[in-house]
């Protein structure tokens, strides 16, 4: 599974970006798919998941409110929407997935793409 990143760039305070990330290859049982975000000096740390089926999704609470998750199975593509965007929201965003249930766990997290620089700055 090679998993590509896109939509990212830079974004003034209170705007808004579109990320997306388009899984090919060969596919085997992948369930949940997840983003993570990542700055400079930092671990990884979750965003959010959707389920196979997006009827599952989960956010963290930083994002709670201000991020949506969606996915088109037709198209292997997942969407992270991000409004209200806040200079603390800066990072390297990447997307994973998991054969397993949603998890916010890195971990547990098989394929990752190559991420997308988010910058919220003035």
């Amino acid at each position: 599974v090679q998993l590509l990143e896109s939509g990212g760039g830079l974004v003034q305070p209170g705007g808004s970006l579109k990320l997306s990330c388009a899984a090919s290859g060969r596919i085997f049982n992948i369930d949940s798919m997840g983003w993570f975000r990542q700055a400079p000096g930092t671990a990884h740390e979750f965003v959010s998941t959707i389920s196979r089926s997006g009827r599952f999704t989960f956010f963290a609470e930083p994002v709670r409110g201000r991020f949506t998750i969606s996915r088109d199975n037709a198209k292997n593509t997942v969407y992270l929407q991000m409004n209200r965007l806040k200079p603390e929201d800066t990072a390297v965003y990447y997307c994973a997935a998991t054969p397993a249930d949603g998890s916010v766990n890195p971990g547990d997290y098989s394929h990752w793409g190559q991420g997308t620089q988010v910058t919220v700055s003035s």
